[in-house]
Parts: C-alpha cells; sequence; structure tokens
C-alpha cells in the first residue's frame, strides 16, 4: 500500500505540502461487480449492456470530452460525502480522477437507477440558481443527461461558492440502479469537463480555501471498509507513506496523464519498450490497456476466460508472475495478490484478473489506465 498511493501523488504540482489539510474520509464498500457476481448476475449483466469484457474494444477518444468508459465505475470502492445547497443536502460520490464533471441525480429524475439514490432537491435550497444548460456524458451504456445548476458545493467544511454542477435528468439502464454512489465528482482538468464547467477543485484554488494547490488520496486496504483511507486537499500526509515521492511530470492535462517507461512481467519488459503513455484513475479498481496487449498480458499470468471476463486460479497465485510498471525511473511491482480480485461465490473463492481490454486512442496513440483502488487484502 505504501507504494501504490504514490501512483497518485506523483501528480500533485511540485511544491512543499505546508499549511492546514483538509481530509475526507473514504469509505470502502463492495464494488458493484462483487455484488453482481455474488448474486450470480455478472455474466446476464455483461450481455444485457452487449458488453463482453474479455474482448471490450470501445473506443474513447481524448477529443470527445464528454465520453466516460462507464465499465470502470463497476469496480469502483471507495467513497466519500459532500454536501449541496442551503440547508446541505448529502451526496455519496465517487472522487474520480478520471472526470472532471460533478453531477448527482436531480428530483426530476424518473429513470430506476434516480430512485435508488438520493437526489437533489433545487427548491429546498436557498442558494441555488439555474444555469438552464444541458449537459450529456456518454457511456458505453449509454447516456447520461440533465441540466446544468449553480450551488454551494461543501466537502469536509471546504466550501465552494457557485459552483456548476450536473442534474441528472436520466440514467442508463440498470447500470447505477446497485451502484453505492449518488453521483461522480471529478478531479480531472477543465479541458476535459463537459459543458465547460469548472471543476471543484480548480474552484477550491480559484477561492483560496486551500492554502497549497494540490490534493492527494490515500486508500488503505483494511477489511473493515478501508479504516482510514482519505482525500486530502491542500497538501499530503507524510504518514501514509515511507521513503520519498517520486515526481512525475504531466504529459498532458486533460486526464492526469503521464508517461509510463515500460512494462515488465516476471521481470522481462513485455510492454512500452519504447515507453508509452498512461493515465492515473481514482474513478477504477482495474488497470486497463490496449486489448490486444492485455489478451498477451492475461495470458502471461494464466488468466482464462470465464463468464465474459478473466479468471486465474486460486491456487495459483504462488506462482503467478510479478508484474512491474517503471515510472520515471521508479519500479513499482504489484505482486498476484495485489492484481487480482477476491471474491467468493457460494461460499467458494473465485479470483479474476484486474487487467481489463479497453481501447482509448488519443492522437499519440493507446492509453493504459493505472486504477488506483486494485487493493485487496489476503489472508
Amino acid at each position: 500500500m505504501k507504494r501504490l498511493v504514490l501512483l497518485l501523488l506523483v501528480l500533485l504540482d511540485l511544491g512543499q505540502a505546508h499549511g492546514l489539510l483538509h481530509r475526507v474520509p473514504l469509505r470502502r464498500h463492495p464494488s458493484l461487480r462483487k455484488k453482481l457476481r455474488a448474486r450470480g448476475q455478472l455474466s446476464e449483466f455483461w450481455k444485457s449492456q452487449n458488453l463482453d469484457m474479455i474482448q471490450f474494444t470501445e473506443t474513447c477518444t481524448m477529443d470527445q470530452s464528454a465520453n466516460e468508459p462507464l465499465i470502470n465505475y463497476l469496480d469502483m470502492e471507495y467513497f466519500g460525502t459532500i454536501s449541496i445547497g442551503s440547508p446541505p443536502q448529502n451526496f455519496t460520490v465517487i472522487f474520480d480522477t478520471g472526470s472532471s464533471n460533478l453531477w448527482v441525480p436531480s428530483v426530476y429524475c424518473t429513470s430506476s437507477a434516480c430512485k435508488t439514490h438520493t437526489r437533489f432537491y433545487p427548491s429546498q435550497s436557498n442558494t441555488y440558481s439555474m444555469v438552464g444548460s444541458q449537459f450529456s456524458i456518454q457511456y458505453g451504456t449509454g447516456s447520461l443527461s440533465g441540466i446544468i445548476g449553480a450551488d454551494q458545493v461543501s466537502v469536509e467544511g471546504l466550501t465552494v461558492v457557485g459552483q456548476r454542477f450536473g442534474e441528472s435528468v436520466t440514467e442508463p439502464g440498470q447500470t447505477f440502479v446497485d451502484a453505492e454512489f449518488d453521483g461522480i465528482l471529478g478531479l480531472g482538468y477543465p479541458s476535459l469537463a463537459v459543458g465547460g464547467v469548472t471543476p471543484v477543485f480548480d474552484n477550491m484554488m480559484a477561492q483560496n480555501l486551500v492554502d497549497v494547490p494540490m490534493f492527494s488520496v490515500y486508500m488503505s486496504s483494511d477489511p473493515e471498509g478501508g479504516a482510514g483511507s482519505e482525500l486530502i486537499f491542500g497538501g499530503y500526509d507524510h504518514s501514509h507513506f515511507s521513503g520519498s515521492l517520486n515526481w512525475v511530470p504531466v504529459t498532458k492535462q486533460g486526464y492526469w496523464q503521464i508517461a509510463l517507461d515500460a512494462i515488465q512481467v516476471g521481470g522481462t519488459v513485455m510492454f512500452c519498450s519504447q515507453g508509452c503513455q498512461a493515465i492515473v484513475d481514482t474513478g477504477t479498481s482495474l488497470i486497463t490497456g490496449p486489448p490486444d496487449k492485455i489478451k498477451q498480458l492475461q495470458e502471461a499470468i494464466g488468466a482464462q476466460p470465464m463468464d465474459g471476463e478473466y479468471a486465474v486460479e486460486c491456487v495459483n497465485l504462488n506462482v503467478m508472475p510479478d508484474v512491474t510498471f517503471t515510472i520515471n525511473g521508479v519500479p513499482y511491482t504489484l505482486q498476484p495478490t495485489a492484481y487480482t480480485l477476491l471474491d467468493f461465490v457460494d461460499g467458494m473463492q473465485f479470483c479474476s484478473s484486474g487487467f481489463q481490454g479497453l481501447d482509448i486512442q488519443p492522437p499519440a496513440g493507446p492509453l493504459w489506465i493505472l486504477g488506483i483502488s486494485l487493493i485487496e487484502r489476503w489472508k
């Protein structure tokens, strides 16, 4: 865990983390993927959404800022609480570095997913103002759409005034019905935001709410709800890591995009031998890459197709190879217990691969996604 947390910290602006730290507790819940698998509904979900996770090749392009690979959110496990309006209305959200918009369900939403989540009532807020412009985010399984409003948004004592956010009126199919979160708070760059909306953290900086223009994330693998996990605005906590930080330049300001030096499997460089690009994403527990490369990686770790995804024999973990991502000259090694996901189906252990094919094609070539919350505790 001490090394995994650095994957996000390397993205932060260079500087010293002095000043007041604003801590947002994060709670860990079973991911939607785990819930569906435990109920024996996961393979049916893939079929109902016309998705085959073994051959998942949906193309997401960087110049279509409204395009989000929704499948990532099936694997999100860490959530926090924010409030919108005055008096405050509370929502459970994903703090997502892979997108830049804030959205929550609207009281006017009639989709099934909205009925199972907290909805925003603009008429109950004294500080709300209607912007009225429409927004739409295209996901792999449908589009989430609604209108833009503005209100104060509070995150653990930090209150942003005049924050524009999406009020979803339609949400795609059954995808969000069982999700543990109400909405998403994007932490990506403004260029990625739908509708030209200024992201929450950028407004925090503009309104001088943080002493240092920096945020960090610590995700604990504690089995009891990820105790101690937190998002920190205004710096980072030295107690969450050992050694020195590995500062890595952002190569493109949209997603938090960085350069990968190489990817080794079992000590042998298999991918990115000449370097490649990756984005760091708190909105997923997976590590994704070009489908053809991921297929080779699955074969190298001994993963086999099963029910629309890749699985490994739990008893083989001790002989499976390590996978190492080298970033700015520093190797980050994932052992098999870190890159596989442990579930229990009918009382039996089920181990699935934490790697998945996803075709994101910006002009410079395909991207890898480094999912920060790929953390499992094994006993």
